[in-house]
C-alpha cells in the first residue's frame, strides 16, 4: 500500500521534506552532530566532499575519509529533531519514493552521534570520552511509538522507585546501543556508561537560574541510582531518541560524548573545542579501522 502524500512529504525536486536529501546523497554510515557548524569540523578531515546541502538546522555533507564514504548531518538540539532526522533517513533508504511503498529488502544504517555532555558522577573526568551503552528517555518522545520490544523494564522500574519519579512526567524508557558499533568504537580511551536524555538544558537537567524545579533533589536521586553497578553517568538531549528509533527501524546506533562539564563538581572544560576535536578524530579513525 502506498504511503499518503500527507505522511511522506517530498519536495518539488524529489527530496525528503526537512532534510532536502535524495537517497543517493547519503552513505550507509552517518555521523550525527548537533551544531551545524560542527559538520565542517568533521569533514575538514575528509579527502573529498562530493555533496552538501542545508535546510534549516539540518546540514549534510557526504565525502570520503581514508577511502571510506561517510555522511555527516547536523540534527540541531533535542529529541524532537532526532524524530525528524531518523524517520527521514530511514525513508531515504527503505521507502521507494516513486511508488511510495516500503521496500521488501531493508537497508540498515550505521549511525554514530558525536556530541557534548555533562557528567553526573564525580569520578568522570572533564575532557574524557563517554560511550553510551544505554540511553534513557526522560523526555517522552519515544512514548509516541510502540516500544514494548525495545524497553528494559527491570531497570526502568528500579529507576522510578529509587527517584520517586513523578507520575506527571513521562515514564522513563531505557534502550541499549548497537553492540556491533560499541565494539568498533570502544577502547581504553572510552568509558561505557548510562546516559540520560533530557527534554531541555535548564530545568530538565536540574539547572536553576530563576525558576523553581518540580523536584530540586532529582539530580541527587539520579546520581545515587545504582542497578547492579549501572549508574546514570551523564546528561544530554539526543541519545535515547537515536537508540530507540534506530532499534525500532532496524539501524545500528552508538553515541559518543565529549564530557565538557562535571555537574557533581561544578567544573567545566578549559578547552572544550580541543576535546571535541579529539573525539572527532578518534571516532573517524575507529569507523575506518
Amino acid at each position: 500500500m502506498s504511503i499518503k502524500n500527507s505522511e511522506l512529504i517530498l519536495n518539488s525536486d524529489g527530496s525528503i521534506y526537512h532534510l532536502h536529501l535524495k537517497p543517493s546523497d547519503i552513505s550507509d554510515t552517518i555521523i550525527f552532530v548537533g551544531d551545524q557548524d560542527r559538520v565542517g569540523k568533521v569533514t575538514k578531515h575528509f579527502e573529498t566532499i562530493e555533496f552538501e546541502t542545508q535546510s534549516r538546522e539540518f546540514k549534510t555533507q557526504t565525502g570520503t575519509y581514508k577511502g571510506k564514504r561517510l555522511s555527516v548531518i547536523s540534527t540541531g538540539i533535542g529529541s524532537d529533531n532526532i524524530d525528524i532526522v531518523l524517520n527521514e533517513l530511514d525513508a531515504l533508504v527503505n521507502i521507494d519514493f516513486k511508488t511510495r511503498e516500503i521496500k521488501t529488502n531493508k537497508t540498515s544504517l550505521s549511525i554514530v552521534r558525536i556530541g557534548t555532555s555533562g557528567a553526573l558522577q564525580p569520578e568522570i573526568a572533564v575532557d574524557s570520552f563517554v560511550l553510551s551503552s544505554y540511553g534513557m528517555d526522560i523526555n517522552g518522545m519515544l512514548q509516541s511509538y510502540d516500544i514494548e520490544s525495545i524497553k528494559n523494564d527491570m531497570i526502568e522500574q528500579a529507576f522510578v522507585k529509587h527517584t520517586k519519579w513523578s507520575v506527571k512526567k513521562p515514564y522513563p524508557v531505557i534502550v541499549t546501543n548497537s553492540k556491533k558499533l560499541e565494539t568498533i568504537l570502544s577502547s581504553n580511551q572510552t568509558l561505557k556508561a548510562f546516559t540520560a536524555t533530557c527534554g531541555g538544558f535548564y530545568g530538565p537537567q536540574g539547572r536553576v537560574l530563576r525558576l523553581k524545579l518540580q523536584d530540586e533533589n532529582l539530580n541527587h536521586k539520579m546520581d545515587s541510582f545504582n542497578f547492579k553497578g549501572l549508574k546514570v553517568a551523564n546528561f544530554e538531549m539526543e541519545t535515547s531518541a537515536i537508540y530507540g528509533l534506530s532499534k525500532l527501524l532496524g539501524h545500528e546506533a552508538c553515541s559518543m560524548n565529549a564530557i565538557l562539564a562535571n555537574r557533581a563538581l561544578g567544573t567545566f572544560s578549559k578547552n572544550p573545542q580541543e576535546t571535541i576535536d579529539k573525539l572527532i578524530i578518534y571516532t573517524l579513525n575507529k569507523l575506518i579501522s
